[in-house]
């Protein structure tokens, strides 16, 4: 594992620097993601009309709320492959490659079906208008067509960033989403497919990402190695991915069908409405993905040190990835709110729509980073080993919340608005309660570290004087870390 060690230690040296570099490429790699869905979206408003932004826009809550729960598994697969890397595990790695990418082509191909033949009953229970449902179901369908690809991709990028690698899949993406922009003015302005042509090139190019990250992982040395001949599942690989993954699975899953939930109230508003806000939640991606990149290396540096049992460097990891969201945040937020009439128009011409995608942007992108902290908070909970406590949090503080809001306020002062508020709301309580469960667990583990060190019979030669509150001081060096035991009378 020699050649890993040199590009992929998370555990040594200025933490804060290599949290930055590693989350610039993932947060670059995430944007360049929504330029291309932006891409999309700007296509069918620009040259398809309204409908088609709608019927493009009203699809997002749906397919997260469908796909959120695999990609929690390829997160479960970054925390296993970074954990076995930090502890020198090669056969734990190669275990969990042929595991995630095998997991990864069964995820995407149950996707695709549920997807395709689920598409339309879905809308219509969401309230989907009537005059968007018809194209909304075609692109549906279309996309989910393209879903194995869509998850090969995420759970191979997934092992690269175990180990530190966010550039390659990086390039991977750029090349991608060169190809579904130029096939997006292909199909839709020369061939008149509208948004059966965007869904189309979105497939294809989620299909080049996917076999370039395939190749890399193939060609890799090492246990980071992929065999194709050896694909399959190892159980003691497949049983911590979903003990990891899929409580984040279904915690995104909590969150997507409380967006779910919002959604179909906009649905109730028109499609005019619709479409503001496909536009302005297309903006605040860009945000969140910024927001996220932080959270997203604050799992794989934590997993890697837990992993060393470097566990000196948890508290200055959650701090570095707590600090970066909040700047980030508060940076982009207040920024994108302050252009944001100026960025709708690039999604719309149509006035009313602007202005309603403006509505949402005030009460969203002012408070937003709220929710990189929460998203921070929790990563740091799933890298110390904690997933199923992050997705009770959320189940309660996110969803159920907004369902009692929906069901509650939003019924006596019925507007956007009052939809909208309900999300700065979530994002607070639910922070505050994983940083509650943050220092629980952290004192846990403490506690724990000084249990193993006890267990070890270290102090059997200690004598114990009678008559001082502090009867000896032991300093013990453990996994990169210097213990200081007070044992008291």
């Amino acid at each position: 594992m020699a050649q890993l060690t040199r590009t992929g230690d998370l555990t040594s040296g200025p933490l804060l620097k290599k949290i930055i570099l590693f989350s610039l490429p993932l947060a670059a790699s995430s944007i360049l993601q929504l330029l291309f869905n932006a891409a999309d979206v700007v296509v069918v408003g620009r040259f398809a009309g309204s409908t088609a932004l709608a019927a493009v826009g009203s699809n997002g809550a749906l397919i997260n709320l469908l796909v959120n729960l695999f990609v929690g598994l390829s997160l479960g697969a970054n925390v296993v492959a970074a954990r076995c890397f930090g502890a020198k595990d090669e056969r734990g790695v190669q275990n969990t490659v042929q595991t995630s990418v095998t997991l990864g082509l069964v995820s995407g191909v149950l996707l695709a079906f549920v997807g395709f033949f689920a598409a339309r009953g879905l809308l219509e229970l969401m309230s989907c208008p009537e005059d968007v449902i018809d194209l909304s179901t075609l692109y549906l369908k279309i996309y989910f067509i393209g879903m194995p690809m869509t998850m090969l991709y995420n759970f191979n990028a997934s092992l690269l960033r175990a180990v530190g690698d966010t550039r390659r899949p990086l390039y991977c993406l750029a090349v991608s989403g060169v190809i579904n922009v130029v096939l997006n003015l292909v199909f839709v302005i020369l061939f008149q497919m509208s948004v059966a042509g965007v869904a189309l090139a979105t497939i294809i190019s989620q299909t080049v990402s996917a076999l370039m990250v395939t190749v890399l992982l193939m060609k890799e040395e090492g246990p980071l190695h992929l065999d194709l001949r050896h694909l399959g599942f190892h159980k003691g690989a497949l049983v911590q991915i979903l003990q990891i993954g899929l409580p984040a699975g279904l915690q995104s899953t909590v969150f997507s069908l409380s967006n779910v939930v919002i959604q179909s109230a906009v649905n109730s508003f028109g499609s005019t409405i619709v479409a503001g806000n496909s536009a302005a939640s297309n903006i605040e991606g860009f945000i969140y993905t910024g927001m996220n990149a932080f959270a997203q290396a604050a799992v794989t540096f934590t997993s890697q040190n837990v992993g060393a049992r470097r566990y000196d460097n948890l508290d200055r990891v959650m701090r570095n990835c707590l600090l970066c969201a909040v700047v980030v945040g508060i940076v982009l937020g207040g920024g994108a709110y302050l252009a944001g009439e100026g960025l709708l128009h690039f999604y719309s011409t149509d006035e009313t729509v602007v202005a309603a995608g403006l509505a949402r942007m005030k009460v969203i992108c002012t408070s937003y980073f709220l929710c990189g902290i929460m998203d921070t908070l929790a990563s740091c909970l799933r890298g110390r080993g904690y997933s199923v406590l992050p997705m009770i949090v959320s189940l309660v503080g996110s969803c159920l919340l907004r369902l009692v809001w929906i069901a509650t306020i939003f019924q006596l002062f019925r507007s956007t608005t009052t939809l909208y508020i309900s999300y700065p709301i979530s994002w607070l309580l639910t922070a505050s309660v994983h940083l509650a469960c943050l220092l629980v667990v952290r004192h846990k583990m403490n506690n724990a570290g000084l249990y193993h060190i006890f267990n070890r019979k270290i102090t059997k030669n200690i004598k114990f004087v009678k008559n001082y509150e502090i009867c000896a001081i032991i300093y013990y060096q453990e996994g990169g870390l210097l213990w200081k035991i007070e044992i008291t009378k």
